[in-house]
Formats: C-alpha cells, sequence, structure tokens
C-alpha cells in the first residue's frame, strides 16, 4: 500500500475502488478527465479503450491506496515525460497532465506489433509535469538508467514504464531452436535508446 496526504485545494486521482482506508475529511467522486488534459483528452483515450476508471481524491486528511496486493513504487517527475500502461496506474497527483501515445509512433510498425505481443494494447498512457505517480507491479521495481549509444533491453513482460527522452522497439531473438520449441523464451525483446530510465519488474508477470 501507499498512503498519501491529501489538502485542501489539492486533487489526486487514482483507479476506482484503489481506496483501501482513510482518515480526515476525504471525498471520493468518479473522474471524466483525469488529470490536465481535459475532458476531449479523457474522451479520445476512452474511445481508445486506454484510460482505465479514475476517482478524483480531494479534501483534508490521509489516504491509503492498494490493488491486489501488488508492489507499489512512486516516481517522482519534475517536468520529463512518463509513459506507462494503463493498468498499472494506482494515483497520481492532479498537477500531472495526462495523455495518450499511440504505438505506432514509438518504433512505427515495431511499436504495432510490441503491442499485440505484449498484450498491452496500440496505445499506452503518458503523464507529464512535476508530481508523483504511484505505479503497480508485480515483485519490487527496479530503475535501470539509459544513456545515448548504451540501450537497454528488457523482457516485455517486465516493462513497468519508462520516462525521458526514449524511443521503444521491439527486437526478435529467433533462431532454429526457437522454430522446434527448443529455445530459451526470450524471442521478443523491448530495446529502449536515448537517455532516461526503465522501470523493470522481478516478474514476468502481467497485472
Amino acid at each position: 500500500m501507499i498512503e498519501a496526504t491529501v489538502n485542501p485545494g489539492q486533487v489526486l486521482y487514482s483507479q476506482r475502488g484503489a481506496m483501501i482506508a482513510y482518515r480526515g475529511e476525504v471525498s471520493f467522486t468518479p473522474s471524466l478527465t483525469g488529470g490536465q488534459g481535459g475532458v476531449m483528452s479523457a474522451i479520445g483515450r476512452r474511445v481508445r479503450g486506454e484510460a482505465a476508471p479514475l476517482m478524483t481524491v480531494e479534501g483534508r486528511g490521509t489516504v491509503m491506496f492498494g490493488h491486489g496486493g501488488h508492489e507499489v513504487h512512486v516516481i517522482d517527475l519534475t517536468g520529463e515525460l512518463l509513459h506507462v500502461e494503463s493498468d498499472r496506474l494506482l494515483a497520481f497527483e492532479g498537477s500531472l497532465r495526462q495523455g495518450t501515445v499511440f504505438l505506432g509512433s514509438q518504433g512505427g510498425v515495431m511499436g504495432l506489433v510490441r503491442g499485440q505481443a505484449t498484450g498491452q494494447g496500440l496505445f499506452t498512457t503518458t503523464l507529464e509535469g512535476k508530481g508523483a505517480v504511484a505505479v503497480l507491479a508485480h515483485g519490487g521495481v527496479f530503475e535501470l538508467p539509459v544513456t545515448p549509444g548504451r540501450p537497454v533491453n528488457v523482457d516485455p513482460q517486465a516493462y513497468v514504464c519508462h520516462r525521458g527522452q526514449l524511443t521503444n522497439r521491439l527486437t526478435t531473438a529467433l533462431s532454429w531452436r526457437d522454430m522446434v520449441g527448443r529455445g530459451s523464451g526470450e524471442a521478443f525483446q523491448l530495446e529502449l535508446s536515448g537517455q532516461g530510465t526503465v522501470f523493470v519488474q522481478a516478474s514476468e508477470e502481467k497485472l
């Protein structure tokens, strides 16, 4: 779980049903917009099936959030862009601007293949600005720095999110052993290059 402090004039967003307990005068209402992206952005996300149901948290007090007993990892953004799958978003501050990115623009055709191969769909959620984000994962979360000329390859099922100026593409490592069913099982890898950080979980299990 994670405990967040809510103050007057401050808005938090969380997955609906993620509230475990709270103290103080706190209200929970279904959210249509979900962050600073605006109504039209929210409608676009829902049409594409990307937006997870959110609720607005306001008032004065402390709230504990959790979901399914999964590990919670907090990421502090200082203006950079975070790419994260919508079902991994537990909670985030209302100061952040939410949107979506078409995976086809993140590596062309291979971006589409990545979405289908990993089961993450064709769109991914973005959060940008200054504020904190709580994401869900199986097992602990590890932060792997990515620097120019030194790309990082991760198992698509272990990928949680990434931030910074990164591009990603799905690479294949098929060999004759894979064709006859005797390969390593790591046929697809997600390669991230540029400048930033990729977050991976200590498991290949989907949420």
